[in-house]
């Protein structure tokens, strides 16, 4: 993938299960739109209210003919306004990011008990 759209979200912690269902259904959207969905990301231990999803294309072209295809989308439109309807989202930045050849996907060397 040429370019990466990162996306930080800034979400409600006592709604993190809503935010969830937001991501699980955008697993389903983003490929059948034609983005390559890396992931969604919810918090673990830390900062509670942080959350990251990833999204690859081609190129700039193709990022702008996917969010089209978004716009226009009936299960896409259903997602954003069930977010704002609901407001487990309370801010989102977006960001485009290039992976640094040789050092993406690289597996790791040592494995535990070997």
């Amino acid at each position: 993938m040429t370019i990466t759209c990162f996306i930080r979200y800034q979400i409600d912690p006592f709604q993190r299960e809503e935010f969830k269902k937001y991501a699980e259904n955008w697993g389903r959207i983003i490929p059948r739109l034609g983005g390559h969905l890396v992931g969604y990301f919810l918090p673990r231990e830390g900062t509670n209210d942080v959350a990251w999803g990833l999204v690859a294309f081609d190129s700039l072209a193709s990022y702008e003919k996917y969010r089209d295809r978004l716009r226009t989308d009936a299960e896409s439109r259903a997602n954003f306004e069930t977010a704002q309807s609901k407001r487990f989202i309370l801010r989102e930045e977006r960001t485009f990011v290039e992976a640094v050849d040789g050092t993406f996907g690289i597996p790791p060397i040592f494995r535990e008990g070997a």
